[in-house]
């Protein structure tokens, strides 16, 4: 499970005193403790879950990291997009804007969708289909390109 390698990660980059690595490791468990525990959880945390917690970190991060160039503070944005990378390090490879018009291609033609009014059903499957693999707001964008 995620949450176990995880855990085996911290023991790792403590022994290497890999200091960027051990505390975006800390976020992430910190995290996943935090979602293990909520109402309803049940004291699991499927790996599903694990990467879209893991993709929102990094997503979060790298808003942040513009968001300190943009202050002028490039080193504040080079240590945020350093745990970016730690981060995408456990997300599965990301689709190229290509790959993800194929799979959207394919999902049209499976469900027939002809225009705009069909977009939240091809956008329901789609999501669950690529979900960690691409961002939502790529793959509406390319949606609304085939069904315009």
């Amino acid at each position: 499970m995620l949450f176990d390698q995880i855990s085996e990660d911290i023991k790792a980059a403590m022994k290497a005193r890999d200091k960027v690595r051990l505390e975006t490791l800390r976020n992430i468990k910190k995290v996943f403790l935090e979602a293990k525990t909520a109402p309803g959880a049940n004291d699991t945390l499927e790996d599903a879950d694990a990467l879209k917690i893991i993709a929102k970190l990094a997503k979060q991060g790298k808003e942040t990291a513009v968001t300190y160039t943009n202050a002028g503070r490039q080193d504040l944005a080079d240590a945020e997009l350093a745990q970016v990378e730690v981060l995408e390090s456990y997300l599965p490879k990301q689709l190229s804007d290509e790959e993800i018009e194929a799979e959207v291609k394919n999902i049209i033609a499976q469900t027939g969708a002809t225009s705009m009014k069909e977009m939240g059903k091809v956008m329901g499957i789609a999501s669950k289909q690529m979900a960690g693999r691409a961002e939502g707001s790529k793959i509406s964008a390319i949606v609304r390109k085939l069904l315009a």
